[in-house]
This record gives structure tokens, sequence and C-alpha cells, in this order.
């Protein structure tokens, strides 16, 4: 299968069909198949500052 077929049929998956597909920019297909972002783990400072404005009571 070329890239192409493989792109085209992970946009199906995603719900997206071929006019779409071919109207996506280089970069909305990025944003599209990039994955989730992870958000940076807490600091101490930050779960400090957390359990003093939510207290476990």
């Amino acid at each position: 299968m070329t890239a192409w077929g493989e792109m085209m049929q992970a946009a199906a998956r995603m719900g997206v069909g071929p006019e779409g597909f071919w109207r996506l920019s280089l970069k909305e297909w990025r944003m599209l198949t990039a994955g989730p972002v992870q958000a940076a783990p807490l600091g101490r400072s930050e779960l400090e500052r957390m359990r003093e404005m939510w207290p476990d009571d």
C-alpha cells in the first residue's frame, strides 16, 4: 500500500472523508495525527499550592 493509501485509511478511521482529506493542509494533517499531548508532571511547589487550596479534611 502506498503512503497515500495508508494516510487515507487513517483519515477514514478518524471520520475524515476523501474530500475533507484532500482539503487538509499539511499542518492540519499533522495536528490530527500527532496523538495526545501530555502535560508535564507537577513539581513539588505546584503540589503544595494545590494542597493548600483544596485540603483533605
